[in-house]
C-alpha cells in the first residue's frame, strides 16, 4: 500500500526522495482529475484559474499582468487565455479608468455562472484530499507551505 504500490517501486534513496516522488505522483492524479472535470464545463485548469480570480476581484477588473501574478501555473499564456474566454463570453476586456493605455478584465455573468456549476462539484476536485480530517488538511497545508519556503 502506498507509494511504493502505486508506482511499484520498493526502494528510495531516501525518505526526502519517497516525499518528491509522492507528491509529484499526487499532483499528477489531482491535475489528471481537474482537467476531466473541467472538461465537462468546456474550459482548461488554467482558464478556470483565471475566472477564480476575477470572481476573487468581482465587480472590480484586474490587469493581465495581475493575472500573472496570481495564476498557479506562471507558464501560462495570460492574454491568450483571457482572450480565449472572452471568445466564450467569460470575461471582458475594458479600457483601464487609471491608464487609457492599459486594458482591464473583468468576469461577466456568464463567467460567475459557469463557476457556480463548477462550485456544485468542486469537491471532485481535491482528489483524494477530501478523505482527510480538517485538522489534517491544515497540517499537510502547513507542511507544504514550509516545503515552499512560504511559511
Amino acid at each position: 500500500m502506498g507509494i511504493e504500490n502505486d508506482i511499484k517501486q520498493n526502494k528510495f534513496k531516501s525518505e526526502y526522495q519517497k516525499a518528491g516522488i509522492n507528491l509529484m505522483f499526487t499532483v499528477r492524479g489531482m491535475e489528471h482529475k481537474h482537467f476531466q472535470l473541467l472538461k465537462k464545463f468546456g474550459i482548461t485548469p488554467p482558464q478556470f484559474n483565471i475566472l477564480r480570480i476575477l470572481r476573487g476581484q468581482y465587480p472590480k477588473a484586474t490587469t493581465v499582468n495581475d493575472l500573472i501574478d496570481r495564476m498557479i501555473d506562471k507558464a501560462s499564456n495570460a492574454s491568450r487565455i483571457v482572450e480565449k474566454l472572452r471568445g466564450k463570453g467569460m470575461v471582458e476586456r475594458k479600457t483601464s479608468e487609471s491608464d487609457r493605455r492599459a486594458v482591464d478584465v473583468a468576469i461577466t455573468a456568464k463567467g460567475l455562472d459557469l463557476l457556480k456549476q463548477v462550485d456544485n462539484v468542486e469537491q471532485e476536485f481535491y482528489f483524494g484530499i477530501g478523505t482527510l480530517s480538517n485538522e489534517e488538511v491544515k497540517q499537510l497545508n502547513a507542511l507544504l507551505d514550509k516545503g515552499r519556503g512560504s511559511e
